[in-house]
């Protein structure tokens, strides 16, 4: 198996571990912290995922070295891979991990229950058909 198949799979698994663990309200979502922690974990762990796979594909079609990790997104609008208006939702979704994963202040918990429940699996899934596509 490639190693793009393999982190689609790890992309696919923490997708599917956070529908499993995200609340049906956010009123839900809110009132308990070990579940709101481990959403915060998950959409992490996707965010990384998507990161590491956008590395693979800059690597294999041998594009620019990225400045960042969020350049890896421009780079492959750039080169076709993406369009423009899922660059920005990518980028948007790395900044809200590193957000979270260094606490940047208070985490705004509706924002993160709306991107997970709302534009998450989505964003992530026109990425993964891009990228088979290539």
């Amino acid at each position: 198996m490639s190693r793009i198949n393999e982190k689609i799979n790890e992309i696919q698994e923490y997708l599917d571990e956070l529908k499993e663990t995200v609340p049906n309200t956010f009123e839900e979502y809110e009132s308990n912290k070990i579940v709101r922690a481990a959403c915060e974990r998950y959409f992490e762990r996707v965010a990384e995922a998507v990161t590491d796979l956008a590395f693979i594909i800059i690597t294999q079609k041998k594009f620019r070295i990225p400045e960042d990790d969020i350049d890896s997104f421009g780079i492959l609008e750039e080169n076709g891979v993406i369009d423009n208006e899922l660059y920005n939702r990518l980028k948007d979704a790395k900044g809200m991990r590193n957000f979270i994963a260094h606490q940047y202040g208070q985490i705004n918990d509706k924002l993160v229950y709306e991107a997970i429940t709302e534009e998450l699996d989505a964003d992530i899934k026109k990425f993964i058909e891009k990228v088979k596509g290539e």
